[in-house]
C-alpha cells in the first residue's frame, strides 16, 4: 500500500519533468513534507480537464467520484489489478489519470515486537512518479488515489504491495488523456526497475502526522527506532 510519503524537493521534480516531458512549471508555493498523510492536499501533475495543459499542482489525497452516495468509499490507494474494470475507478483510469512526485514512501515491517517504520527511496535519489487516478468529489475538488501493485525488490523486504512507480519512458503515456484504451496503455507503461530501490529503518517518530521535519528520513540509531 502507500499510506505516508515524503516530498522534500520540488526544485528537482520540476527539473525532473522539464527533462522527461518538456514541460516545465512555476515554482510551487509549497514547503518541504516529510510526513504526507491521507486527507491532505499533496502535489500532482494532472490534465483538470479536456483540453486543460498539464499542470503541477494540488490534489486532495481521498478518492470518492461525484456520483457516489451513502457511506460510499474514499479510498487512498487502487489496486493496478483491477482499477481498469472496477466500476469505481475505471472512468477515470480511462481519462483521469495522474503523477504524484514523491521522494520517498513510509511502509511499516512487523517483527515480533512491534512494527518499524522504513524509508523507500531511489538510491540515486531521483524523484519517484506514482501512477494516480483523480475523480471530482462530491465538494467540487479533484480528489485521487495512488495506484498500488504487488511489492518487487527491495520494497517486498518490507511489506507485500507497493506504490505503483513509473519509469521515465512510461510518464507522458500515462499522463495522455488520449490514450484510453486499456492494452495500449498497459504497453506503453511500465513500472520502474526494482534495482533501483533501496530502504532503511527511521525512527518510529514518523507515526505521528504531527512530526513533520528532515529527522523523519534518517536511519535509525537502533533497530525499532
Amino acid at each position: 500500500m502507500c499510506g505516508r510519503f515524503a516530498l522534500y524537493d520540488i526544485p528537482r521534480v520540476r527539473r525532473s519533468l522539464r527533462i522527461i516531458l518538456g514541460e516545465d512549471f512555476e515554482p510551487l508555493p509549497t514547503s518541504p513534507r516529510y510526513n504526507v498523510c491521507p486527507g491532505t492536499w499533496i502535489t500532482a501533475a494532472w490534465h483538470s480537464g479536456e483540453g486543460a495543459p498539464l499542470a503541477l499542482g494540488q490534489l486532495w489525497w481521498g478518492y470518492r467520484p461525484h456520483w457516489a452516495t451513502g457511506k460510499a468509499p474514499e479510498p487512498i490507494n487502487a489496486k493496478s489489478e483491477g482499477v481498469a474494470t472496477s466500476r469505481y475507478f475505471r472512468s477515470a483510469f480511462a481519462r483521469h489519470r495522474c503523477l504524484v512526485p514523491a521522494d520517498g514512501w513510509y511502509e511499516w515491517l512487523a517483527l515480533l515486537d512491534g512494527k518499524q517504520p522504513h524509508y523507500i527511496t531511489r538510491a540515486d535519489r531521483e524523484p519517484l512518479w506514482l501512477a494516480g487516478i483523480w475523480t471530482e468529489r462530491p465538494d467540487g475538488n479533484p480528489g485521487c488515489a495512488i495506484l498500488t501493485e504487488p511489492a518487487r525488490g527491495a520494497a517486498a523486504e518490507i511489506h507485500d504491495r507497493m506504490p505503483l512507480a513509473l519509469d521515465d519512458d512510461s510518464l507522458a503515456p500515462w499522463l495522455d488523456p488520449h490514450m484510453t484504451d486499456r492494452e495500449a496503455l498497459r504497453g506503453a507503461v511500465h513500472h520502474l526497475d526494482d534495482e533501483l530501490l533501496t530502504h532503511w529503518p527511521v525512527s518510529r517518530r514518523v507515526n505521528r502526522p504531527a512530526n513533520d521535519d528532515a529527522s523523519l528520513i534518517e536511519p535509525a540509531d537502533d533497530e525499532m527506532g
